[in-house]
């Protein structure tokens, strides 16, 4: 019995396998230029984000430092 469940776990796995690949196949890779469009929008959102979290980060020290002397 051990060894119809060890070929029905193999037969799964290699279907597995067989499904990926045929998967893979249909896959559309980006180009060279489009990675590089690509990576360039997605530095620049990230900078973007960093300046703003940035000023909210100045905004929300400044309100302390200013309740603090207040105190």
């Amino acid at each position: 019995m051990a060894k119809t469940e060890k070929k029905k776990f193999f037969t799964r796995v290699k279907d597995w396998f067989r499904g990926m690949k045929s998967e893979l196949k249909k896959v559309v890779w980006p180009t060279a230029r489009q990675t590089v469009n690509n990576t360039g929008v997605v530095l620049a959102v990230c900078a973007a984000f960093a300046v703003v979290l940035g000023g909210f980060d100045w905004l929300a020290n400044t309100l302390v430092e200013v309740l603090i002397d207040l105190i």
